[in-house]
């Protein structure tokens, strides 16, 4: 979604502009991995009523949101006065610290990158992750020094550990080799792992898979549901199932995904088997028996989402 900074949105992304050809692609090649420290525990109250002020004339709704930051939260029975951040979990915290960093960041970025930046400049923001990336490493060291006066002056930090900056782009594995650092970094953002990939016609391609992390977590709780439902119905657990590995691929089909795919298709498989096995003492199921319910129910891997060339013209 292309942003104007006239409407705060979930995801953010901004394109630079091509003076000469609308069809220019951006070039980047340091890449800003921002984390913002504790951001739903420490945005401040007064700031955010500013804001919503400043977007909203009732001010029988300020009233109302202001009372429900400061209701506290109640856990185990206790309830705790909170005089900064929005609760994780409720239902208007997202749209909250959304219109915060819209304000914060997004209206900042897109002005910085019309008066100060060089280069190329593409900032993606999906909630309180966000990733800018910048043709030259000049404008990526000046864009991250401001940019920590900026969160102090609303009372945010970004996490020194977590935010970094890296190399990465068409060039950046040439020059890493150059210089003796090995292959380029890569970063996670929305449960992917970005990676600095070929295609089969060697040319530069942004390869996404699958965080290993979030595979082992969504594996084990596969593995959980499977235990609880041991003795249903087979048709049942394959109606399960089939809805759990249909809304992985479609969410994680993304090109270059495919290997990633197979593997969390084939473990749920030998999981279920598992579980079959264990129905009863006498019990055995053939393989031949349980690669028919696994056509039967499991959806194959394929790739659902095109490659960025072909975004614009297909239809998912």
């Amino acid at each position: 979604m292309h942003v104007d900074g006239k409407s705060p949105t979930r995801s953010c992304i901004y394109y630079p502009k091509c003076s000469t050809d609308d069809n220019c692609r951006p070039q980047v090649n340091w890449v800003l991995d921002l984390d913002v420290r504790s951001f739903f525990d420490t945005l401040s109250h007064e700031w955010l009523v500013r804001f919503l002020q400043h977007r909203i004339a009732d001010r029988r709704v300020v009233r109302l949101i202001q009372k429900w930051l400061n209701a506290g939260v109640l856990e185990q029975g206790k309830r705790t006065q909170v005089e900064a951040g929005s609760p994780q979990g409720g239902s208007a915290s997202p749209l909250l610290a959304n219109i915060y960093l819209h304000y914060v960041l997004d209206l900042w970025v897109q002005a910085w990158r019309n008066k100060c930046a060089h280069g190329d400049v593409i900032v993606v923001r999906y909630a309180d992750n966000a990733l800018v990336g910048f043709e030259f490493k000049d404008d990526a060291e000046r864009f991250w020094a401001e940019l920590k006066e900026r969160m102090q002056k609303f009372q945010l930090e970004l996490h020194p550990e977590k935010t970094r900056l890296i190399e990465f782009g068409r060039h950046a594995a040439t020059n890493r080799k150059r210089a003796g650092l090995g292959k380029p970094e890569t970063f996670d953002f929305l449960v992917f792992k970005h990676i600095c990939g070929k295609t089969k016609k060697g040319r530069f391609m942004v390869l996404r898979q699958t965080i290993r992390k979030r595979m082992r977590a969504k594996l084990q709780e596969v593995k959980i549901g499977l235990w609880r439902r041991m003795h249903d119905p087979v048709p049942e657990v394959g109606e399960w199932l089939k809805s759990v590995v249909g809304g992985h691929i479609r969410y994680f089909g993304v090109p270059g995904n495919r290997y990633a795919l197979a593997h969390f298709r084939l473990t749920v498989s030998r999981l279920w088997h598992h579980v079959l096995e264990r129905r009863s003492q006498k019990g055995r199921v053939q393989w031949e028996r349980m690669q028919r319910l696994i056509r039967r129910w499991l959806p194959p891997a394929h790739i659902y989402h095109p490659y960025p060339s072909r975004r614009l013209r297909v239809t998912t």
